[in-house]
């Protein structure tokens, strides 16, 4: 069997992926899974850290759409962040892994403060890190914030789970003759408008050169597949190559 090769990465997952088939909440089957996913990685010697989205309780954009101040509503989806990285880690505690809890926004009796120092020896040690609170600040996505930590923390990779196999030319939902891309630069992803993650997040993996992988969650062992370096997905880099797009 063949070995991880990344040794350090960040898993990006939706708080949507959370709710399970409720869409709402925290669905306990659906973070039991992820908990174990992240046990096997974790079981290959892989540094992991995480970032989760809050979209399953409450979403800062679509406050802000129903007339809330954008602000404010931000910092609501903040909170929602920091709830559920505390589902996840007592998800993984019952498992055995030794987890943190990191938020940008300080509420100390509940979890840790951000500190890059800090939560590089936790990862070193071979505890899973959590990251809540996005970056801390309105306006910026939990995926800008998945970015920014992974770029401070200098993981090889970005694993960015979603509902589907990879990035598509347009949406395999609502178009059956969708290609999918095999490999795409920053660059495409940024003059196309791919939603793979939005634009501040992309330009900022392809100033420090981090490479993003997006790839199916709901089939079990894939998070494992991609650590192992199997061809899942879609990968975003800086690569010379043309874009490659497969059949669906």
């Amino acid at each position: 069997m063949s070995g991880p090769v990344y040794k350090r990465i960040l898993l990006k997952l939706s708080g949507e992926m959370l709710a399970g088939a409720d869409r709402f909440g925290i669905a306990q089957t659906a973070i039991d899974r992820f908990a174990r996913e992240v046990r096997e990685v974790q079981a290959l010697g892989v540094q992991v850290a995480v970032v989760i989205g809050g979209g399953n309780i409450f979403r800062g954009i679509a406050g802000s759409a129903r007339g809330m101040d954008r602000a404010h509503a931000d910092y609501m989806g903040m909170l929602a962040t920091v709830i559920n990285a505390l589902a996840l880690q007592d998800a993984l505690e019952q498992k055995g892994v030794n987890t943190r809890v990191q938020s940008a926004i300080p509420m100390e009796r509940i979890a840790e403060p951000y500190i890059r120092r800090r939560a590089e020896r936790h990862l070193e040690k071979g505890r899973v890190v959590i990251f809540g609170a996005g970056t801390g600040n309105p306006y910026f996505s939990t995926d800008t914030a998945a970015a920014l930590r992974a770029a401070e923390i200098h993981a090889d990779v970005i694993l960015k789970a979603t509902k589907v196999d990879g990035v598509y030319d347009s949406d395999p939902a609502i178009n059956p003759d969708a290609q999918r891309f095999e490999h795409l630069r920053y660059i495409d992803v940024l003059q196309r408008g791919l939603r793979v993650m939005d634009s501040t997040a992309i330009s900022l993996c392809m100033e420090n050169h981090l490479p993003i992988i997006v790839f199916d969650f709901n089939t079990p062992g894939n998070v494992v597949r991609v650590v192992k370096g199997e061809p899942l997905g879609t990968r975003v880099d800086n690569g010379v190559k043309a874009p490659v797009q497969v059949a669906r």
